[in-house]
């Protein structure tokens, strides 16, 4: 009788493969946590991951433990800024202003490249549709 067999053989490999992954990215969020706490000093940072490569299962469960709150609120923050950094650069890249849009549309007009109709779409569309 082979090791593949079963359904249960294959429910176990998968079970086992799936909290190897969990248990894998537990240690790489709480490494990527280390650094970016920005309160904790270079010795102690040092004397985490040392715990963690040679006591990973308990260094892990105790980081969590005395650390999760902080580590939850730090994450939260780094993905505010992520966002904030996201809407300034779409900000930045979109329209420059309503008065620069519509003085390009009347240059492509007078140039005769657009009609009177999609100089006015795009006049509507750079004040934000409201006339």
């Amino acid at each position: 009788m082979g090791f593949w067999e079963t359904i249960w053989d294959w429910f176990w490999f998968f079970l086992m493969v799936f909290a190897f992954v969990a248990y894998l990215w537990v240690l790489i969020s709480i490494v990527v946590d280390l650094f970016r706490d920005h309160t904790l000093n270079g010795w102690l940072k040092a004397l985490w991951i040392v715990c963690l490569v040679f006591f990973p299962f308990i260094t892990g469960l105790i980081y969590i433990i005395a650390r999760g709150r902080g580590m939850a609120e730090r994450s939260a923050r780094q993905q505010q800024e992520y966002q904030e950094y996201s809407k300034d650069y779409i900000r930045q890249v979109s329209f420059a202003s309503p008065a620069d849009e519509i003085a390009k549309a009347q240059a492509l007009r007078d140039q005769g490249v657009i009609t009177d109709g999609e100089f006015d779409a795009l006049k509507n569309k750079a004040l934000g549709g409201k006339y």
